[in-house]
Order: structure tokens, then C-alpha cells, then sequence
């Protein structure tokens, strides 16, 4: 089930007064917490090939030294005793009891997740003062961590040359916090903040949501569009003159130029290419194999793959379900079961399955390895 408070605070209040707005901390939000994972499960973590992980010294080769993974196990035993912190991504993909607590965050839409990174710091390890394009919770599993919250910052903000790691050049603390376990902060974008682990086995879990800029959006939708337009398509003058002279392009022009976009832009076309653009997977490697077979009807219970994700747009009592940047039409009932929970018990789906259609979209699902028994 999703949070409905952030510590005292609602859900409600918190999205009206801080989301996006301003940071905050919520001491002891998850009573009791455990990490899912010590230090050196995630280390075993970043010796595969297929997962994502990064080590930052801040008192390397250079400073702020970045190295990327897969890292040999030899790697860590030739690590200083201290000033070194350890990321791994979307750890949410591989360990189930890490992929439970993205449940907590649904009071945000499914499509605005990103993924859980994962850091191991030993003392006074950080990744240096930053600021994120994007929403972020910072969940203190084990240990603990300072950070100190700074100021707004841009693409102007100027950077520390000589490392890859976008570590800001001036920093300046407005408040400061000293995290345990169970503890949150949430960041909203563009805020500049600083975590140090203070002591070692210091695990923060950081909850991302996707956040495409503008310049994306206007780059992946004109590309979409562009792939489905035919050579045969092209701009015709309008039918007034073209121009007191030859070298005037005139109002008329711009019009139809403004016209033949907008064409384009209807709005069943950006809704579907954006259900497909928000669900594409982060790993595409990654995603499901295809399922073990077996109609789906016989499960007791069918689960989501870890790496696919779920969205849908409704129109009356259909909907447009997007499962992996791909579109299916469905019943609207169906897509709504489906986006439920990661969990799904096959009783309640029967009940939700209209029709032809939707029962060959569940074989297709099951048999694509989008859901599991």
C-alpha cells in the first residue's frame, strides 16, 4: 500500500506545499527500517556485468575520481579506509525486497518512477555537493549521513573542472540534517545538497523519478512523428501571394507552416506517443524473456515483470494500455486492474477481462514475459 503520510504530514499536504517546491525531512519514516542489504551484497552487486555501478574518491587519482563498473573483487580491498562511496542502479530490478518499497511511492503516478539507486559509504564518503534534474527521496538504511541542503541551482551553475561528476563549485548550506535509519529526505529539483556518511556501513536508498526535459520531448516526439510520415507529405504554398518581394516570407506562410505541425499534434497522438515514450524500459537489455508458457487463466496469481512498466490512457470504457513503449487497446476495466499493483490475483482479473481482445492481450503479456505465475 502507498504512503498516506510522510511522517505526521499527509500525503495531500505534502504534494500541495513541497513537491517540486521545497525540500523536507521526515524523521522515522519507516518506523524500524532494516536494509535490505549490507554493504557487501551490494558490493556482489557491482561485479556484474549487467548492472549498472559507479565508485567515487573523493581523494583519488584526481579528485572526485569516478570509475565505473563491473568491478573486480579484488577492486575493493585496495579501496582507502575512507572518503569512497559505492553507487548501484536500479537495485529495484534485482532484489525483490528492494523492489517492495517503490509500493510506498505510489501515491505518485507509476509512469514518474524511475528507480532505486543504492550507495555504500564508508566515512566521510560522498559524491560531492550537486543538485538533480529531478525528484528525489533519499531513504537512510543503515548508518548515518549529513546532509546539508544548499541553493537553487542550473545549467549556469558553475562545476568543479577535472572530474566527469557534475560536483558544483559553490556551495552554500541553508540547513542541515544528520540521518539514521528510517530516516527521509525528499529533494525537489534543482536543489543543491551534500551528503557525508559519518562513520562506515552508512546505506541511503534514493528513490528517482523520471523527469524528461523539454529539449527531449521535442526531440523523441518530432523523431516519432517524422517515422510515420511519407515522402509523399511535403509544405504547398498557401493560396494568397507569396510576398511583395522575392525575399519577404510572408504572414500566409508562417500559417500554413504553423498549421502543418499542428496537424500533426493532435491529441490522441501525443497521448500515445507519450504512453509509449514514459514506459520505454531504462535497461532495454534487461527486459523479459519470454514467459514459461501456459494460459494465463490457470495461475493463481500473476506479477509484473521487475523491469516493465504499466501505463494507460482512458477514453470512455476503452483505454490505450502501454507496456514497454508499446501500445495495445483494451477494456478500460483491464487496464486499470493491471496498473492496481505489481501483484495481481487471477480471480480479480477475470473479472476485469471483457472480451476477445483482452484475453488475447493477457496471453500476449504472459507469453512475452510482461507478467509471471
Amino acid at each position: 500500500m502507498p504512503l498516506t503520510h510522510l511522517g505526521e504530514l499527509p500525503i495531500e499536504d505534502f504534494l500541495r506545499d513541497y513537491w517540486q517546491k521545497k525540500p523536507l525531512l521526515i524523521r522515522d519514516a519507516f518506523p524500524n527500517f532494516e536494509s535490505p542489504l549490507d554493504g557487501d551484497e551490494l558490493a556482489g552487486l557491482a561485479l556484474e556485468e549487467e548492472i549498472e555501478s559507479r565508485l567515487v574518491l573523493e581523494h583519488g587519482k584526481t579528485p572526485w575520481e569516478l570509475r565505473q563498473g563491473p568491478f573486480e573483487e579484488e577492486a575493493f580491498g585496495q579501496l582507502p579506509e575512507s572518503h569512497w562511496t559505492l553507487l548501484v542502479q536500479a537495485v529495484d530490478q534485482w532484489v525483490p525486497e528492494v523492489q517492495e518499497l517503490l509500493s510506498d511511492f505510489r501515491f505518485l503516478p507509476d509512469w514518474r518512477l524511475d528507480d532505486i539507486m543504492v550507495s555504500y559509504a564508508t566515512d566521510q564518503g560522498s559524491v560531492g555537493p550537486h543538485f538533480d534534474y529531478y525528484d528525489v527521496f533519499l531513504l537512510q538504511g543503515a548508518g548515518k549521513r549529513r546532509w546539508r541542503i544548499g541553493q537553487h541551482c542550473d545549467s549556469r551553475s558553475p562545476r568543479v573542472e577535472g572530474t566527469p561528476l557534475n560536483i558544483l563549485k559553490d556551495f552554500y548550506p541553508k540547513e542541515e540534517w544528520v540521518l539514521g535509519p528510517g530516516d527521509m529526505l525528499y529533494i525537489p529539483p534543482g536543489i543543491a545538497h551534500w551528503g557525508t556518511a559519518q562513520g562506515d556501513d552508512c546505506i541511503t536508498y534514493s528513490i528517482g523519478f523520471r523527469a524528461p526535459s523539454v529539449a527531449d520531448i521535442f526531440t523523441e516526439l518530432s523523431q516519432d512523428i517524422a517515422s510515420r510520415l511519407t515522402n509523399d507529405q511535403r509544405y504547398r504554398d498557401p493560396a494568397e501571394p507569396l510576398g511583395a518581394t522575392p525575399g519577404e516570407i510572408p504572414p500566409q506562410t508562417l500559417e500554413t507552416l504553423r498549421s502543418l505541425v499542428q496537424e500533426q499534434l493532435t491529441d490522441s497522438a501525443l497521448a500515445d506517443w507519450f504512453g509509449r515514450y514514459m514506459t520505454l524500459p531504462k535497461y532495454p537489455e534487461l527486459e523479459p524473456e519470454e514467459g514459461e508458457g501456459g494460459r494465463w487463466q490457470d495461475f493463481e496469481q500473476l506479477e509484473r515483470h521487475p523491469t516493465s512498466r504499466f501505463a494507460y490512457t482512458a477514453d470512455a470504457s476503452e483505454a490505450r494500455f502501454y507496456v514497454d513503449g508499446e501500445q495495445y487497446l483494451c477494456s478500460l476495466s483491464l487496464a486499470q486492474c493491471l496498473c492496481e499493483d505489481s501483484v495481481q490475483s487471477v480471480a480479480r482479473l477475470k473479472t476485469a477481462v471483457r472480451d476477445e481482445q483482452d484475453h488475447r492481450l493477457m496471453a500476449q503479456l504472459v507469453e512475452n514475459g510482461k507478467l509471471w505465475g
